[in-house]
């Protein structure tokens, strides 16, 4: 029965007979497709074909389906291609095609973003997870340590098909190797000197856990962000490590004037044992010549006394009268000595040269008083006798 029949709802006072209905439309479907009806009567003729409009829109409807598998992965990019849901391959970066949905379907991974994950805190240090946070250190020492471990995607395949939540994964395989580099440390290294290589240890740990669980993940950096004792202990930490800084302070103090004195005392002792060497070797090398020059002088002795012994008081007064400063010269004519004092008339030219000053002008009658008595009698004598003997 067609919708446009005029009987319809008509016979009868009931419902449309369904079955009616049905036997229609069965009789139709073969002619709408090019056959004959099975229905129709003997001189009909062939049943209706099917319109060349359908077979455009149908062709049409599978050029846009085939077109619809074509897709584009980045430089950065790479395509995995399922089909039916089951790994395929992997493409490369450039123009790709791929049977259409539902048969395939592909998923671009980015192999260049770098993913950050952070433990212990979130968005910020003082927003702490103290349960991700805490860790205890091999002297039984509790640290509140949070870090952030970035990573990028190495295999796309290991990516979405070996792990059910990547991130949750690299999430506690971080913890877990960061707990175990800390557990084997002890609390001073991991929170002053040893940062770094607590760092490079537990970068290296993650990737050989994470390459063991085959989950296509590169750990690129690991970045220490903050490292201290829990809250509660924090003052008394703070005066441990301030008591400690002093004693290493003093100690260093120490060393330094150690480093300072004790080069000082050392050069101190190794230049009196020279002086001493030297001392030594000088009273020796005087001693020897001494004893040689009397061997000689002995010698000359034995072969002539007196001339030697005239020698020797003539050697002896003259070093004595080398010391001095007058002189003494001898009259043959007279008997009386002249008496020249050389050193006081030396000391009055070299007053006179001076410049003059208050402490000269003060001093002056007093060297003039000094210096006059200084004056022999017996020089002036001397003179006037001379005077008296050049007279004809």
């Amino acid at each position: 029965m067609a919708l446009n029949d005029p009987n319809w709802g008509r016979r009868g006072d009931g419902p449309p007979d369904l079955d009616e209905i049905w036997n229609r439309l069965r009789q139709k479907l073969p002619g709408v497709f090019g056959g004959k009806g099975g229905g129709r009567e003997p001189g009909d003729g062939g049943g209706k074909r099917f319109p060349a409009g359908a077979w455009l829109l149908v062709a049409l409807v599978i050029i846009i389906w085939l077109a619809s598998g074509f897709y584009i992965v980045d430089a950065s990019q790479r395509g995995v291609v399922l089909r039916f849901g089951k790994y395929l391959q992997t493409t490369e970066p450039g123009p790709n095609w791929h049977l259409p949905y539902p048969i395939e379907s592909v998923e671009i991974v980015n192999l260049s973003q770098v993913r950050t994950l952070e433990v212990g805190y979130r968005t910020n240090v003082k927003n702490k997870v103290l349960k991700e946070s805490l860790m205890l250190t091999d002297d039984e020492n509790i640290v509140d340590l949070q870090f952030a471990v970035q990573y990028l995607i190495k295999d796309p395949k290991e990516f979405l098909f070996s792990n059910r939540n990547p991130d949750d994964s690299v999430m506690q395989v971080a913890e877990t190797a960061m707990r175990e580099i800390v557990g084997k440390s002890k609390m001073d290294f991991v929170l002053y000197e040893g940062r770094e290589s607590i760092r490079a240890q537990s970068q290296k740990l993650m990737q050989q856990i994470l390459d063991r669980y085959q989950s296509g993940v590169a750990i690129s950096q690991v970045t220490m962000q903050q490292a201290q004792p829990p809250e509660q202990v924090q003052a008394a930490f703070d005066d441990a490590v301030k008591a400690s800084q002093d004693r290493e302070r003093q100690i260093n103090e120490g060393q330094a004037y150690a480093n300072d004195v004790v080069p000082k005392a050392r050069g101190s002792a190794s230049r009196l044992m020279q002086e001493a060497e030297g001392y030594k070797q000088r009273i020796i090398a005087t001693a020897e010549g001494e004893a040689a020059r009397f061997r000689q002088i002995q010698t000359e002795y034995s072969r002539a006394p007196a001339v030697t012994r005239e020698r020797m008081y003539i050697d002896t007064v003259q070093q004595v009268l080398t010391n001095t400063s007058k002189v003494i010269v001898d009259q043959k004519a007279g008997s009386n000595l002249l008496f020249l004092p050389l050193d006081k008339l030396l000391q009055q030219s070299a007053a006179a040269a001076a410049p003059p000053d208050t402490t000269d002008r003060a001093q002056a009658p007093d060297m003039q008083q000094q210096s006059a008595p200084t004056v022999d009698p017996r020089s002036r004598d001397s003179f006037r006798s001379r005077d008296r003997e050049s007279r004809p």
